[in-house]
């Protein structure tokens, strides 16, 4: 009969190692939740441009990191870019004795850029075209309507498919685990394996990403709301 035993993995070393590990997975997350939004504002931005090249580019860009799993993404970066760059930029990359956090950020950074690019893309969609006819025609540049007129109304439509996207780059942190990064799920399989106690292990990492993924949605909640009572004064 199994017998359960809590207090064994979540004391002295143990409990040290999942409080890193907690850090590490928050840490990670939220600067690739940061970047990759405000390159998903580019991305977008530049895909409505209406520029041939750059359109191309960007959808050249969004289809790569959409059908290519991200477990390969994070090869690539970790196994593949450093083999392409100079070898003063290696050493410079391994001496930061952070290399993995740094390349697992860069992936997931660009994939959550990808998807989000295409929930504001939809919501561009769903504005009447003449709303950016008539910023430009007021004297506004493109960057400047898009900044004060486009993309805050379609914020508040793809708030919805944006709290998912962030859901999947938060349980998306763990893959990092592949390449070396101490997140939880690299840090659960640790006590797990100095402590055998599997399922105790596996179970504080679980109850973590469920807490973590509810107050991730409550924040979507509230993030919406804010928009919508912002649109109405």
């Amino acid at each position: 009969m199994l017998s359960l035993n809590f207090s064994s993995v979540l004391h002295g070393q143990y409990l040290h190692w999942f409080l890193l590990g907690a850090i590490c997975t928050l840490l990670l997350f939220a600067v690739s939740w940061v970047i990759g939004f405000l390159l998903s504002l580019i991305v977008v931005a530049v895909r409505s441009s209406g520029a041939r090249f750059l359109v191309a580019a960007a959808a050249g860009f969004v289809g790569y990191h959409r059908n290519v799993p991200e477990l390969v993404q994070l090869f690539v970066w970790y196994f593949g870019v450093p083999q392409l760059l100079p070898a003063t930029w290696q050493q410079l990359i391994n001496n930061t004795g952070n290399s993995e956090f740094i390349f697992a950020t860069i992936a997931l950074s660009l994939n959550v850029a990808a998807y989000m690019s295409e929930d504001l893309r939809s919501g561009i969609r769903s504005l009447p075209s003449a709303q950016l006819e008539a910023a430009r025609a007021l004297g506004l540049s493109y960057i400047s309507s898009m900044r004060k007129v486009i993309l805050p109304q379609a914020l508040k439509v793809a708030v919805p498919p944006l709290v998912n996207q962030s859901l999947g780059l938060f349980k998306s942190t763990s893959l990092a685990m592949a390449i070396g990064v101490a997140e939880m799920t690299y840090v659960s399989q640790q006590v797990e394996n100095e402590s055998f106690r599997t399922f105790e292990a596996f179970a504080v990492a679980s109850i973590f990403y469920w807490t973590v993924s509810f107050l991730i949605m409550g924040l979507g909640t509230v993030w919406s709301k804010r928009l919508n009572m912002d649109g109405t004064r």
